[in-house]
């Protein structure tokens, strides 16, 4: 008997993308000349048990109790020291790590043709924040703006659109008090970002990258727009007084109906483009869209509302589209909400920076492997799955190896409600071209 024996679309998805090759290339440097365990495949094993639902190094062991599925892992010592020997690096394995995923990506995408996140040429990026709670005293934990404690990473997603879920692309780890609004962060969480795409999305304005109002300062807008040529901007700005007192002086003329993603009207939303000496000072060729509504049941009236209605801005340097269109597609950035709460980053399980920005990588890993499988494997509503639900249905099923002669044969329980959802998912992996 074999559980976990649905991870094997994991293991699938590990083999047909070349992963296993590119991460133990990347990490041969630090391979000791008499070493058993190769440190690419002691990495990713990590990775696995992270995609499988672990939250430390010493859950590996899952992955330990089956070796028929995941063939041989480490000790837990050896994993330990593989850490300790990537972290002192001074950056060295985060780079190689990083170049191995981004040369993976590209060639994930292509497998997926036409259900790959830039299938129509173009690429959407989310940053954003997220608070990891420390429950003890680890190097970089501070005191957050929730008044709570722990770390605060700056994240990049590709957004696989309605149609899938979200794709790591940067972890910039940070300590818990590092500003919401700090552009030099943006900046190297975005070049991060950048760097993990093809180079084909880096002209004729290809890439949007989207932020909330922390990117919402000049030296980040400004680095954006310098880059203009080749990239599309949507960031939430700040309501500070001087927008505030500009919108209360635009005529009602120059509301338009704010809209849905089925193109509905949204009901009593209004959207404006602001001109004038409003965008003195800021980059040219920057557009500010603002949207006013009335507040959501409970939320408080702020000092920057107008008659009532609850005020947020944007700005963009998109041209030649509708101010609703702009609005809609800055609206839903929101996804990267669900990409952060379904990434499952609940901790960071080692003391020192150097080591969780190891165990980042780990996990952005692991991510990458969550969402690459369901892109390659899975149809219709299975591809929406958000992580918990797919080690709940796929990843958990039991199953029974049965060896006959040279042959393996991995049986799976019949009356498991989504027996057939695996076994088509793994026909689909099996009929993709093998790496190299």
């Amino acid at each position: 008997m074999v559980s976990q024996a649905g991870s094997v679309l994991l293991v699938e998805t590990v083999r047909k993308t070349g992963l296993d090759q590119a991460i133990s290339t990347a990490l041969a440097p630090w391979r000791t000349p008499r070493a058993v365990y190769d440190p690419g495949k002691i990495l990713l094993d990590i990775a696995l048990a992270v995609a499988l639902g672990g939250d430390c190094l010493a859950d590996i062991g899952m992955l330990r109790a089956e070796p028929a599925v995941f063939g041989p892992v480490a000790s837990d010592p050896t994993v330990s020291r593989l850490i300790d020997t990537l972290a002192p690096s001074g950056g060295k394995a985060l780079q190689a790590i990083r170049a191995a995923r981004a040369e993976v990506r590209q060639c994930a995408w292509k497998l997926a043709d036409r259900k790959a996140p830039d299938a129509d040429g173009t690429v959407t990026v989310d940053l954003d924040g997220v608070l990891v709670i420390a429950h003890s005293d680890k190097e970089g934990a501070a005191p957050t703006w929730k008044r709570t404690y722990g770390h605060h990473p700056l994240m990049g997603f590709v957004d696989h659109g309605p149609g899938g879920t979200g794709e790591p692309m940067a972890a910039m780890l940070r300590p818990g008090n590092a500003g919401s609004n700090t552009a030099a962060d943006h900046i190297t969480a975005a070049q991060l970002t950048l760097a993990q795409l093809p180079k084909k999305y880096r002209r004729g304005r290809r890439t949007l990258i989207r932020t909330d109002s922390a990117g919402g300062t000049h030296d980040f807008v400004t680095w954006l727009a310098q880059r203009g040529r080749w990239l599309s901007y949507s960031v939430g700005m700040v309501t500070i007084e001087a927008i505030h007192q500009h919108v209360l002086k635009v005529p009602a003329s120059a509301w338009t109906p704010a809209v849905e993603a089925d193109s509905e009207i949204r009901d009593g939303a209004w959207v404006a483009e602001l001109t004038g000496d409003v965008l003195d000072g800021w980059p040219k060729g920057m557009r500010l869209i603002v949207r006013k509504e009335p507040p959501h049941p409970g939320a408080q009236l702020r000092l920057t509302g107008a008659d009532g209605m609850r005020l947020t801005c944007l700005a963009t340097n998109t041209a030649g589209r509708p101010i609703g269109e702009l609005e809609l597609r800055h609206r839903l950035r929101a996804r990267a909400e669900d990409r952060i709460r379904a990434a499952g980053l609940r901790n960071l399980p080692l003391h020192r920076t150097a080591q969780n920005r190891i165990w980042l990588e780990i996990v952005q890993i692991a991510l990458d492997l969550l969402a690459w499988m369901p892109m390659l494997a899975l149809t219709g509503k299975a591809k929406l799955w958000e992580p918990r639900r797919l080690r709940l249905r796929l990843f958990t099923a039991a199953g029974q190896l049965v060896t006959t002669g040279r042959r393996r044969i991995l049986r799976l329980a019949r009356h498991w409600p989504w027996t057939s959802h695996i076994t088509a998912a793994l026909e689909r992996l099996t009929q993709l071209p093998n790496p190299g």
